[in-house]
């Protein structure tokens, strides 16, 4: 390894390594003796390190220049890569960028995946297409439960950080609904209210940095009362329970014993999902 390299430490986000980014093309490093990590990469030897700390403007200005020189879907695939829970993703989406602006996919939209003959442009396309189909997935296998104050909660425990994603999904076609999606993993709460926008919470979001409660978004305030969102101990409606009991009789009959595959089942339906599905849970 070459000395003189430098170690950009980011914050795991998209915020936090935009931010290194930014700072890489701000200090003019140089891009072959430059990399960015995250907290939980291996250390380089002989590497002289840097903590960067997530700046929202700089993470903003880099999102706007990538959006402006590779196009939409191009700039999604690097969010997508920078979702996934895999190592060395920030330095393979930094070499894909800089290999972007600097070479052939420059002015290209839509073509800064092509190369993939390069080690790390390969690395993010497998990071995309990981996270995409982890995304999809949950679009299929999530399922909401209706609480006792009528608010929509659905519990999700994905590989990857890709409840951002997911949540326009639902927005979408809830627009009228309240309802709450909280990965189970990371301890991140999507809250959508009734006709509003959506927007992400850790625990104790309801409350300032002086410990004093702020109040709950309009529509919201019989779930807050109803429920520690992040508990196993919900309280569901009447109707919900019955639902759940008719669903669970429905897929129990609907089986057919001679013509079980366990193999393709769990190859269409992992069992990392089942936890959170409503015809597996057990009674």
């Amino acid at each position: 390894m070459e000395t003189g390299e430098t170690v950009l430490v980011c914050e795991d986000s998209l915020e936090g390594i935009f931010t290194g980014i930014y700072e890489a093309y701000r200090r003019k490093l140089e891009h072959g003796r430059t990399c960015i990590q995250t907290e939980g990469d291996d250390i380089r030897l002989f590497a002289e390190y840097v903590v960067i700390e997530p700046a929202p403007d700089k993470a903003v200005k880099v999102m706007r220049t990538l959006r402006e020189k590779f196009g939409e879907a191009d700039f999604g695939a690097l969010c997508y890569a920078l979702a996934a829970d895999a190592a060395g993703k920030a330095q393979a989406v930094y070499r894909t960028v800089v290999w972007g602006l600097q070479d052939g996919a420059r002015g290209k939209k839509g073509h800064l995946l092509d190369n993939l003959s390069d080690d790390y442009v390969r690395r993010v396309m497998e990071l995309n297409r990981r996270t995409g189909n982890e995304v999809h997935r949950l679009r299929e296998f999530l399922r909401f439960q209706e609480l006792e104050g009528g608010i929509l909660y659905a519990k999700i425990g994905p590989r990857d950080n890709i409840l951002a994603f997911l949540v326009p999904h639902f927005a979408d076609r809830l627009p009228m609904e309240n309802f709450v999606i909280y990965d189970d993993i990371r301890e991140l709460f999507a809250i959508h209210p009734a006709g509003k926008e959506w927007y992400l919470v850790t625990p104790g979001g309801y409350g300032d940095s002086e410990g004093e409660e702020e109040e709950a978004p309009e529509g919201m305030e019989a779930g807050k009362q109803n429920a520690d969102f992040g508990s196993r101990e919900l309280r569901m409606s009447k109707e919900e329970l019955l639902y759940e009991e008719l669903f669970g009789h429905f897929c129990h009959r609907i089986s057919i014993k001679e013509r079980k595959n366990h193999d393709l089942q769990r190859n269409m339906l992992p069992l990392r999902f089942r936890k959170y599905m409503v015809e597996f849970a057990e009674k």
